[in-house]
């Protein structure tokens, strides 16, 4: 018998599972990369996680993340949207919140 309002093929009480819950205790198998560009000399390369920062302020304009390009030096910051957040904390990227002052 189905609960009422549950979807085809679920018994009765079975709640839904959250992706944290579904991959909860796991471990990295393998090591993320992320994949930049240097905007002064144009390279492309991998980065790990380590090599990356991520701010997050209060607006889309406050919201960056920042490496340093492993080819020329120059430091690199550009903006992350929703998603490119999302990518990256959950590739391990350490994350700064920036607080207001006012």
């Amino acid at each position: 018998m189905r609960t009422p309002g549950a979807a085809p093929g679920t018994g009765a009480g079975t709640a839904e599972m959250s992706v944290v819950t579904a991959f909860a205790g796991m471990r990295r198998v393998v090591d993320v990369m992320f994949k930049a560009a240097c905007p002064d000399c144009r390279a492309g390369f991998e980065l790990t996680p380590g090599a990356l920062r991520l701010a997050i302020g209060a607006s889309s304009r406050t919201t960056f993340y920042s490496f340093t390009c492993p080819e020329c030096g120059s430091a690199v910051r550009k903006p992350a949207g929703e998603r490119i957040v999302e990518l990256l904390t959950g590739g391990g990227v350490r994350t700064l919140r920036l607080h207001s002052t006012v």
